[in-house]
């Protein structure tokens, strides 16, 4: 690959989330860094953009693969380093909470959340002394979420997760990579080669390019593909959160995530589709009827912002990173980019560190690994395996 990360030339197609901590983790490691966004950096097409920004190990385990769990685990660890890290360098405190979050369900649809109980028993309890759960009831709730309507009487507590502000980390990604001296090149569509990013009007020649590009990668990567997702930003005073809130429904879990200004993000639909159009107006009564069961008060919430997405998945909806020399492609985190990103970039850049590449199914047998161990009872395990 690269015989020293601190001398390399290395440049990135895509400044989605993954692009952007490339670039810095990159810059702040020596190397010499270009960043091609195919859109705006205020406006990106990536995913990123679009999402809520929930970090949710326990809540995706159930409808993914072990490693997602495992792997999630590890950037549990990563993300209060790196912010930590990214606030001494730029005196930014980016919008991190780990409090949590909430899974409720109304009376009629108990059965969905008894399932989902299950579903988390089944795949991730190994040690009754370690149960990565609570289920509560109505005083539970309304001691972690006093605004929730009274009608929601049973829950699921999951104590360690978090969500962050992501279209501020975004943000100050994009300013502190310019401040490091990363070449930021905007609305500036490219394909990838080994030790080449060809735009419209050049081609740039690298020791190393990394294609981040998501969905944007379908021309050079036939099978990703883009999984439509649509969100609804509402604004209101009336109600306050301190976590995600997840609403079990026999068609959907709609999420609701607090954001700064008294902001919410709210999402539940997954359609297998490559349509970019608008938000329908079917999701839109979804999301606002399954919004107002939540809390009545949020009628009165402003709608601010209606947004569709593509989520870039590959067939097994599991990410991947395909090395060739002078190429790294990275694809595939489909809903779980806030999950996976920091993990996943941790281990490129240890991979550049040693001058070779560790295939990325030995990653991931590693992180099986470690679930089959021992999931629960002792996550320095996760540590040992996945540092």
């Amino acid at each position: 690959m690269v015989s020293d990360i601190s001398k390399a030339s290395i440049g990135i197609a895509g400044a989605g989330l993954l692009g952007r901590l490339l670039a810095w983790r990159l810059r702040r490691a020596g190397a010499e860094v270009s960043l091609f966004e195919a859109g705006s950096f205020d406006q990106p097409l990536a995913a990123a953009q679009t999402a809520a920004g929930m970090i949710a190990p326990v809540s995706e385990a159930v409808a993914t693969e072990p490693y997602v769990y495992s792997l999630g685990n590890r950037s549990m660890q990563l993300w209060p380093s790196w912010l930590s890290e990214f606030e001494a360098e730029t005196g930014i405190c980016i919008n991190y909470s780990r409090q949590g979050s909430l899974l409720v369900a109304h009376p009629q649809d108990l059965a969905e959340l008894n399932q989902f109980e299950r579903d988390i028993q089944r795949a991730l309890i190994t040690d009754t002394q370690h149960v990565p759960y609570q289920r509560i009831h109505s005083q539970g709730i309304r001691e972690l979420e006093s605004d929730l309507s009274d009608r929601l009487t049973e829950g699921l507590f999951l104590p360690d997760e978090a969500h962050i502000d992501n279209r501020q980390l975004l943000r100050e990604l994009i300013a502190h990579c310019k401040q490091l001296g990363v070449q930021c090149f905007e609305n500036t569509p490219a394909e990838v080669f080994a030790g080449e990013i060809k735009t419209a009007d050049k081609t740039h020649a690298f020791d190393l390019v990394l294609d981040c590009r998501g969905v944007g990668a379908q021309s050079q990567w036939s099978q990703v593909r883009g999984v439509r997702g649509e969100v609804m930003s509402v604004q209101t005073r009336e109600v306050s959160l301190s976590r995600p809130v997840r609403l079990m429904h026999p068609r959907y879990q709609l999420y609701v995530v607090p954001k700064a200004n008294n902001c919410f993000v709210i999402g539940a639909t997954q359609l297998e589709s490559e349509d970019r159009s608008p938000v329908t107006l079917q999701s839109t009564l979804e999301l606002g009827s399954a919004l107002y069961t939540l809390s009545p008060a949020f009628a009165e919430a402003n709608i601010i912002e209606l947004k569709s997405n593509l989520r870039p998945a590959l067939p097994d909806n599991g990410p991947q990173v395909e090395i060739n020399d002078g190429l790294l492609k990275i694809n595939g985190l489909f809903r779980h980019g806030y999950l996976l990103a920091p993990v996943v970039v941790d281990h490129v850049i240890n991979w550049l560190n040693q001058g070779e590449a560790m295939p990325y199914d030995q990653l991931l047998g590693l992180a099986e690994a470690t679930l089959s161990n021992d999931l629960s009872s002792n996550p320095s395990i996760q540590e040992q395996h996945l540092a």
